[in-house]
């Protein structure tokens, strides 16, 4: 592995960690403030550039929801494919380019964000508009993502020319079939900005529809949930089995999973705009059916990793039906964070389906129970995974030891538990109908019924808030530790029980697959985009929050 590559993706991780520092500082306020507990004056005599409730929570939504896991996406799979693959990047300046682009266009976003020009929180549709700097920098962190998906592109490439007729070692596999699916996805909310938000916020076009703009987000908002949750999915594949003391399941069932997010992670954005009057029902039915769909290959995802930690546990000695559990190594903080990560997403994903059902949906739609769902999904599935994998990836990028594992294993507990009483609290209060992006502590409302899931709601971010601590801990003593040779056998990927030669060919043809995305996307999308285009009719709106 080349030092330029370690030194890289180290940078991104580092980028990742400042930036969830950074945004999980206003996540214990947002809780206590569900209590009706407003912390927020105290903090601004402490940080006097914080300005209101709704300054911290568009900081919060996109250093923790954007930046941490788009930089930390990068330097873990550009890592990983090079690993996989076994050879280093073809033009190792697409890949500096990549974090450049990153650096410079997250600190671009922070200005007018810190300087409380861009009160918009993580969503940043219209009629609320921000400084044009704002989408400036939001654009360039897009465009890096781009940037680093065609440095896994041509990598990926330059191995399969060298080894024609073979299937592509599975982590990179994945990571391409990631940053295929992203680019799709990302077009919705690229033309947004691009020929939209940007021109609007320069008063070069004086009006946008608002129902546009959300449409061409969450054209991307939701695909975007994937671009968060696959990185872990390849943390789950190959490296849990294998830090287990087993065996992936079946390489070829993994490879199926990615294709099928490549296909149909980006037309459901209408699940999101059920109760916008100005989408045919037709349409948000047909998102819903789509939405429900992609519920099967994290259903196979389930059943895998299951099968694969399983396997572990009985290959160490673990004997009944539940004796394999005991039998898997709890210590070490990688699995420990994984295996703690895919409980909680198992609860995320079962409210995934509540929000994916038009019916239901009306009950909890714009309520806590959104970001209760948020919390379980970004915030345990996506965070708590990437955290196993920063206690993976840094010594072998650092060449030091991990710092305390015990304590890391004491980390993932704490968030562990933190996030899951959390999570209740905005569940129960979202199904008794407190609403969501309020600060409650200013309401002139409340009902009895918020009382108890609202204490949860408090008491569980607070723990959170130790756990992320913690985490912050173990990584920066970790770049103290004392050096150490690492050995390249104790940071191998997984081998599968079922291996790569089962996996179909076509499983390999990515014209197909990209094409058959594109043509959905074309029937889920394009008449309802030709219908609305050509209404502007807001003038927006600025307000200091």
């Amino acid at each position: 592995m080349s030092a330029s590559l370690k030194r890289v993706s180290l940078s991104y991780i580092v980028l990742a960690t400042v930036a969830l520092f950074i945004g999980t500082l206003f996540g214990p306020f947002q809780a206590l403030d569900h209590a009706r507990l407003n912390l927020y004056p105290l903090l601004e005599m402490v940080l006097p550039f914080v300005k209101s409730y709704y300054y911290g929570l568009s900081l919060h939504g996109v250093l923790n929801a954007l930046v941490w896991t788009f930089a930390f996406s990068a330097g873990f799979l550009l890592f990983g494919t090079a690993k996989a693959l076994k050879r280093p990047y073809p033009h190792m300046w697409v890949v500096w380019l990549s974090f450049i682009l990153m650096l410079v266009g997250v600190v671009v976003t922070a200005i007018p964000m810190l300087a409380n020009k861009a009160t918009v929180l993580y969503t940043f549709y219209p009629p609320l508009q921000a400084s044009p700097l704002f989408y400036l920098g939001l654009v360039l962190v897009v465009v890096s993502t781009w940037v680093t998906g065609l440095a896994i592109a041509q990598i990926v490439r330059a191995w399969r020319k060298e080894n024609r007729g073979e299937r592509t070692p599975l982590v990179a596999f994945m990571s391409l079939a990631t940053y295929t699916m992203w680019f799709i996805a990302s077009l919705g909310v690229a033309v947004e900005v691009l020929f939209f938000l940007l021109p609007w916020s320069l008063g070069l076009i004086k009006y946008m529809d608002p129902q546009l703009g959300r449409t061409l987000f969450w054209f991307t908002g939701h695909p975007l949930v994937y671009f968060w949750l696959l990185p872990a999915y390849v943390a789950w594949y190959a490296i849990l089995p294998e830090r287990a003391g087993g065996k992936l399941f079946s390489d070829p069932l993994a490879r199926v999973v990615f294709l099928v997010f490549v296909v149909l992670s980006t037309p459901v954005g209408f699940h999101h705009q059920f109760t916008d009057p100005g989408v045919p029902q037709g349409w948000k039915l047909l998102h819903s059916v789509f939405t429900f769909i992609l519920f099967l290959p994290s259903m196979i995802t389930a059943f895998t990793v299951i099968a694969s930690v399983e396997y572990a546990g009985r290959q160490r000695g673990g004997k009944g039906v539940f004796g394999w559990l005991v039998k898997l190594p709890w210590g070490d903080p990688v699995v420990t964070t994984m295996l703690l990560a895919g409980i909680g997403f198992m609860f995320g994903g079962i409210g995934g389906l509540i929000n994916a059902s038009y019916s239901i949906n009306l009950v909890v739609h714009n309520t806590s129970f959104i970001p209760g769902h948020f919390h379980l999904t970004v915030g345990t599935a996506v965070t708590l995974t990437f955290m196993g994998v920063a206690y993976w990836i840094l010594p072998q990028l650092t060449g030091r030891k991990l710092w305390a594992p015990k304590v890391a294993v004491i980390q993932a507990l704490f968030w562990f538990v933190g996030v899951m009483i959390f999570a209740r609290g905005m569940h129960l209060s979202g199904m008794a109908g407190m609403p969501r992006r309020v600060p409650m502590a200013l309401a002139t409302y409340w009902l009895p019924a918020w009382n108890l899931p609202s204490l949860f709601t408090a008491v569980g971010g607070s723990i959170m808030y130790v756990g992320a601590l913690l985490f912050f801990l173990v990584v920066v003593l970790s770049f103290f530790t004392k050096k150490v040779e690492v050995k390249e056998e104790d940071y191998e990927f997984a081998e599968a029980l079922s291996p790569s030669d089962r996996a179909p060919a076509i499983l390999e043809n990515w014209g197909l697959w990209v094409a058959v995305a594109v043509a959905l996307i074309i029937v889920a999308y394009l008449p309802y985009l030709i219908t609305y285009s050509y209404n502007f009719i807001s003038p927006g709106y600025s307000g200091i929050w």
